[in-house]
């Protein structure tokens, strides 16, 4: 089973809110997750993104693969990201 870090949208038309999934590389955008690691919400100015670091370590570490908007928020975090 290949493992994907990447956005689940879940706001509304005009509030967009994502959460950052670990997910089966082969369910749809908003389909069904293995766990949930963190938050984005666009609208907001400050602290808009929150991320639980050690989970992300966890899924990286077993060989999870990051899309690049997931490695944008992960570098603004200070997680270390292996190429």
């Amino acid at each position: 089973m290949a493992v994907v870090l990447r956005m689940k949208r879940i706001g509304t038309i005009k509030k967009p809110f994502f959460r950052l999934v670990a997910v089966n590389k082969t369910e749809s955008r908003d389909g069904n997750f293995i766990e949930e690691l963190g938050h984005y919400e666009p609208k907001k100015k400050k602290d808009n993104f929150k991320i639980n670091a050690e989970r992300i370590q966890y899924w990286l570490k077993v060989g999870a693969i990051p899309s690049e908007t997931v490695k944008s928020f992960i570098k603004k975090a200070g997680i270390e990201v292996a190429k």
